[in-house]
């Protein structure tokens, strides 16, 4: 592989592999409002109506998840804290260590009976989408970010566009001149890159390795969300599961998931615009290398190839989806455990085609405590695809949706998430909308 060709995926992997302290979805929301507020002259005082318009999934993927370090649940509290820190260059750390008095100011916000008011957004648009429209001391302010989560594609002030700058992380913003078009991939790209690169060029992984290792050890020390993680680890289930190499990475991969859809105030490197994706890319991985006591060079390798992974297959389905995205990084996670096994590029293929052979179809019913749960089901199916990929055992093309071809395989996965499975998100969306709580 030539020298541009490497920089082109390691400068995609930089700008897919980030940072985020929360549910990327709630937090994108926040990140739209400070964008709105930034440019407010009044942002110091409560603004007369804030209206938040979403599409379909961001709303889905909203409702249920903690809010870092607020101790509440759903949009209003992110919305409040976006307006009261009114820092758009945090990204997606915008809602990382709020101030006490901020963090007060924007409670009583959420306290304001229709200062807040989110809607879905009318019409064809992206299933990223985000809109944010706020009055204030006689001026308004107008946000939009869509089809990623810091793409900020519109700002206005009093009806006038604000000029905003080019992200560092290789995204285009506002009427900027977009940065080089970033690289497709192929199954082929994603092994010969995660081979055959210098070592030292990969050596960033590991940043992704620490940060979500500390976020899953800090989840165990607490009680979050459903504690999956600490019960795979506890007398009881030590009993019944045993302590091997996959109860291990059970334990850290939901512990990491426990506490972030807790909203619990820990970061975590995501993948994709998902942090739940990136524990799963890499916390499997890691875990097992340790327990292997695979060489550095080993883990660094089997980690870009696990996340590089989980980017191809986005790449192809989208941000956001109707299909689990436990399912994509779990993917990615077999593929790097396969590796660590003395998997051949063959054997990581079977890996592949035995994960689309067996959970393609795990819908996403929104961000919530219960993830973890559905976590620890993709990192199990990982081992178990992996496993069999080693003893040459492989869902054939004659079994449902598996192609002969890797590639081919991957688009019929991402073809069923991004089109056959709408109108099941439709219907998901109207159950989490009308239940009586």
């Amino acid at each position: 592989m030539d020298t541009k060709t490497q920089d082109r995926i390691i400068q995609l992997l930089n700008k897919e592999v980030v940072p985020a302290t929360g549910c990327t979805e709630p937090v994108a929301v926040a990140l739209a409002v400070a964008y709105a507020a930034s440019v407010l002259p009044t942002n110091a005082v409560e603004p007369d109506r804030i209206e938040v318009l979403l599409s379909a999934n961001m709303l889905k993927n909203a409702m249920g998840v903690g809010i870092p370090g607020t101790g509440m649940i759903g949009l209003p509290i992110a919305i409040a804290l976006g307006y009261v820190v009114a820092d758009p260059t945090k990204e997606l750390k915008v809602l990382d260590a709020v101030p006490e008095e901020l963090m007060n100011r924007a409670k009583d916000m959420v306290n304001n009976t229709g200062l807040i008011n989110i809607q879905l957004k009318p019409g064809d648009v992206d299933k990223l989408y985000i809109e944010v429209n706020i009055s204030a001391g006689g001026h308004n302010s107008t946000a939009i970010i869509e089809k990623q989560h810091t793409n900020i594609s519109t700002l206005l002030f009093d009806n006038k566009v604000v000029s905003t700058k080019k992200s560092n992380k290789g995204e285009c913003a506002g009427n900027d001149t977009a940065v080089e078009e970033d690289i497709t991939l192929n199954f082929d790209l994603v092994y010969e890159f995660a081979m055959t690169t210098p070592i030292e060029k990969l050596e960033f992984i590991k940043e992704a390795a620490v940060l979500n290792k500390n976020a899953s050890n800090a989840s165990l020390k607490g009680e979050y969300g459903h504690a999956v993680g600490r019960m795979i680890q506890s007398p009881l289930g030590q009993k019944y599961l045993g302590n091997s190499h996959l109860t291990r990475m059970l334990t850290y991969t939901g512990a990491a998931c426990d506490a972030r859809m807790d909203g619990a105030p820990v970061a975590v490197m995501s993948n994709s615009g998902s942090g739940n994706q990136g524990i799963t890319a890499t916390l499997p991985v890691l875990t097992f290398a340790e327990d292997e006591k695979k060489s550095h060079e080993e883990t660094i390798r089997a980690l870009i190839l696990s996340n590089l992974m989980v980017v191809y297959i986005k790449q192809k389905l989208g941000r956001l989806s109707a299909l689990c995205g436990c399912v994509v990084a779990a993917t990615g996670s077999s593929c790097g455990i396969t590796y660590l096994m003395g998997g051949t590029k063959e054997q990581i293929g079977f890996a592949i085609k035995n994960m689309v052979g067996n959970i393609t179809g795990m819908l996403c019913d929104g961000a919530k405590p219960s993830c973890a749960m559905k976590v620890t089901s993709g990192v199990s199916s990982a081992m178990l695809s992996a496993l069999l990929a080693m003893e040459q055992k492989v869902v054939t093309s004659s079994e449902g949706i598996v192609d002969n071809d890797v590639d081919l395989t991957v688009d019929n996965l991402t073809s069923i998430g991004r089109e056959a499975m709408c109108e099941t998100d439709q219907l998901v969306l109207k159950i989490m909308t009308s239940k009586n709580k």
